[in-house]
């Protein structure tokens, strides 16, 4: 989930690669953007397909570590196409990767199409965000990830003088408080807003549903066009909140020119104070001058209900190991072992925790996250104080709302107009199964 330098440097490396092949004449065009190549040797060989783009070069060099201890070759791939389109393609060519990392709501389609059935596996009984379809294991999660307000508290303290407490802000007036008084004490704008389909739609957006009591029974009533959002408690509160952050948003006067480089930056280096986002974006701030710590609070709103004070996630990233007719009983033993090994050995723990700064699903795991946003988040998780996510949207709901959110922040619509968008969205779409 991010767009970075370094997202850039492996794409043009694996072009490298391609016409290096196609210069020998040897090989054929691939649709992996990245991967991690090597023979297999003597040994098993199985493929793992990675949607964590930022972890994509890490990946490499543990798969390299499992190699070495157990004559296993892991072949690591990366594409920036949609998870269920590219793997897809890999189906319709009667070729899937041995292991898939995919999202939550590819677990209920892909997965349970294809997944084997994981259950009595090590690490099942050491997490609560195990995915589970008809009582069978099918979802390995990777990490735990939230959403929320960035904060960066040597930028409120360098404008202010004194500590920041993200306790005192607790709900909207609390917020546009503390904007103003940066205001007055010379940092000219407080917040950035990330434009991305996702950011808007699949995060911001994403809480309107999430945040109450049976988030299933609302999406339901979307669907069936009983939804009335203009005299939505929940949106209406969140809306004003971003109507917030659009008005001390220091890239206001063109917020879809501001590209994510340029809003991590702002963050990282302490220029602003407040950006929503989550903790994956720790590497992104990681590129920059790294001006923190960076810190992640609940998303402020005049609206007290059981989700103030929480913020929202949930497991992120799900492994399923394909137990298609393409892939070997062996090979699934192989890919389901060296999950085992991801949670349970020391490397496994560290490469979450310490190396990707992840925040790690396993109860086992006490390797700190190095992770600043990370370190946050787990203290939420252990204090039961998160809103899980909710994952049955369709796929393009990210895509096509989040369109509509882009306009509702360069002001091109007016709320009654976004909201009327996303109830003909809901009401015009194929419900998702699950």
């Amino acid at each position: 989930m991010k767009s970075s330098t370094k997202k850039l440097l492996t794409i043009l490396l694996a072009l490298a690669m391609v016409f290096s092949m196609a210069a020998c004449g040897g090989g054929s065009s691939s649709e992996e953007e990245s991967t991690e190549g090597g023979g297999a040797g003597d040994g098993t060989s199985i493929t793992l397909f990675n949607s964590k783009n930022e972890i994509q070069e890490n990946l490499e060099d543990l798969a390299k570590v499992y190699e070495e201890q157990t004559g296993v070759h892991v072949e690591v791939y990366y594409s920036q196409d949609t998870v269920s389109a590219h793997l897809a393609t890999k189906y319709a060519s009667k070729a899937p990767y041995t292991l898939n990392m995919v999202d939550a709501k590819d677990i209920y389609s892909l997965g349970k199409q294809y997944g084997a059935d994981m259950t009595g596996s090590k690490w099942v009984d050491d997490t609560d965000y195990a995915i589970s379809v008809d009582d069978k294991v099918l979802g390995f999660p990777t990490c735990i990830e939230a959403r929320g307000i960035l904060y960066n508290t040597a930028a409120i303290k360098k404008a202010l003088g004194e500590d920041f407490d993200p306790a005192s802000v607790k709900t909207l007036d609390d917020f546009k408080a503390m904007c103003d008084k940066l205001v007055a004490a010379g940092m000219e704008a407080p917040t950035a807003v990330l434009k991305p389909d996702w950011s808007l739609a699949a995060h911001y957006l994403q809480q309107v549903y999430e945040e109450r009591e049976d988030p299933e029974a609302f999406v339901q009533d979307l669907y069936a066009g009983k939804v009335d959002l203009m005299k939505d408690e929940k949106f209406n509160a969140l809306m004003d909140t971003f109507d917030a952050l659009k008005e001390y948003n220091m890239f206001k006067s063109a917020p879809l020119s501001a590209e994510d480089e340029l809003v991590h930056q702002a963050m990282s280096e302490g220029q602003d104070a407040f950006q929503f986002g989550g903790c994956w974006e720790w590497n992104d701030l990681q590129t920059y001058d790294y001006n923190g710590p960076v810190g992640i609070m609940p998303v402020p709103q005049n609206l007290k209900d059981d989700y103030t004070g929480k913020l929202v996630g949930g497991g992120s990233k799900y492994f399923y190991v394909d137990g298609s007719e393409y892939t070997s009983e062996a090979d699934q033993e192989a890919a389901k072992a060296f999950l085992d090994w991801l949670a349970t050995s020391d490397e496994g723990k560290e490469f979450v925790s310490g190396t990707c700064g992840m925040v790690s699903p396993f109860k086992s795991n006490t390797v700190e996250c190095t992770n600043d946003i990370g370190k946050v988040v787990k203290e939420y998780v252990d204090a039961g104080n998160l809103v899980p996510n909710y994952d049955y949207d369709p796929d393009d709901h990210y895509s096509k709302l989040g369109i509509e959110m882009q306009k509702y922040l360069a002001d091109q619509c007016t709320r009654e107009e976004l909201a009327k968008a996303i109830q003909d969205y809901w009401a015009n779409v194929t419900p998702v199964e699950h």
